[in-house]
């Protein structure tokens, strides 16, 4: 897998600003409440600083900290050992810190189910916990956030097309836009890192080319694209995968690999906006969420996005660089940039460099 290297051997690299950044994740966004039992799931991959910090702020507001560490999967979604299962089915709360994440599996089903509260942050390191979360103003970003919701949901058609040669349409219709990385204030509420909103259009109007160029994962050999990937959408399905590197050919054959054909269907279209995400990482929830992106999401496909859901063998994420959006032939977005009037402001309130 190709990462940007960030890597600090020193324990005490940033620890103040990953505390901070730690007791807004546990205290403002999942909640904790004193006497909640909260599961923290790692492996061989995972940042144990990232670990331990959070165990530490769930404690301090009063939780029951449990870190459960095993070994490191090379795809999603995957059926964990039982008494993983057992644990997050029992979980008040529930903060998934393990590349291989098992997000949309029957495990995670049962424990929303069971009333637990989860958030997804696989693959999070110090780094990310310091930049994406407790540098980040929250209130601006789902104000931002809330503005992309609106403006989506006043629109009928929606065209995305990029430098690379992305160029799909798909129509809305009556699906909800979903805004990402609210405060987990209900049982059984799933959430994710803030700056994203996430939606499908009516499957069958989805048509055109999506060209990946920016992040994916998985399959584990990727990462970060060295070469794009050419996925040819008819009705809401890939049809057909190419490109002119490796990068291609290893990700067609992971998708066949699966033997499955709800692996091909679109699951999602999500646009990213969190602030402290300006480039690429190779860890696909900083990816899908570097400011002006758009990715998309194939394989399984949650209840929480709108029309039918769907289960595939795993789900996979990809992104693409400098994307324009046309909501009703209007333009949102050019090249990466927003360029609507209401977004253009807040995100010079924000700070956002070049606005």
């Amino acid at each position: 897998m190709e990462v940007v290297s960030r890597v600090e051997s020193r324990n005490d690299y940033l620890n103040y600003e990953a505390t901070l950044g730690a007791r807004k994740l546990v205290e403002e966004i999942l909640l904790v409440k004193p006497g909640e039992s909260v599961v923290i799931t790692v492996d061989t991959a995972s940042d144990m600083r990232v670990a331990e910090l959070t165990a530490a702020a769930v404690y301090s507001a009063g939780g029951e900290p449990v870190v459960i560490r095993y070994p490191t999967s090379s795809t999603s979604a995957a059926e964990p050992v039982a008494p993983i299962a057992a644990a997050i089915a029992a979980a008040d709360v529930w903060l998934e810190l393990q590349l291989g994440y098992i997000m949309h599996s029957d495990a995670f089903r049962v424990a929303l189910a069971n009333g637990c509260r989860y958030v997804n942050l696989t693959g999070m390191d110090v780094q990310m916990l310091v930049d994406t979360v407790g540098r980040v103003d929250y209130a601006a970003v789902t104000e931002l956030g809330w503005a992309l919701v609106r403006l989506l949901e006043g629109a009928q058609e929606i065209r995305i097309t990029s430098p690379a040669g992305t160029d799909i349409t798909g129509t809305r219709g009556d699906r909800q836009i979903n805004l990402r990385g609210l405060p987990a204030t209900q049982p059984g509420q799933s959430v994710m890192l803030s700056g994203q909103i996430s939606f499908n259009p009516l499957e069958e109007t989805q048509n055109g080319v999506v060209v990946f160029d920016g992040g994916a994962w998985p399959p584990n050999e990727i990462g970060l694209l060295r070469s794009p990937v050419r996925c040819v959408v008819e009705n809401g399905v890939i049809t057909d995968m190419s490109g002119p590197g490796t990068d291609a050919k290893v990700y067609a054959n992971w998708m066949a690999s699966h033997n499955d054909p709800n692996m091909y269907r679109i699951a999602h279209w999500s646009l990213g906006f969190n602030p402290g995400v300006p480039q690429l990482t190779g860890r696909i929830v900083e990816d899908e969420r570097v400011f002006g992106t758009v990715e998309f999401g194939m394989g399984t496909k949650g209840s929480w996005l709108g029309g039918e859901a769907w289960n595939a063998a795993a789900h996979t994420d990809a992104s693409m660089n400098t994307p324009s959006i046309y909501l009703d032939e209007e333009p949102l977005e050019i090249d990466g940039r927003y360029v609507n009037p209401e977004v253009v402001a807040l995100c010079h309130k924000m700070g956002i460099e070049g606005y």
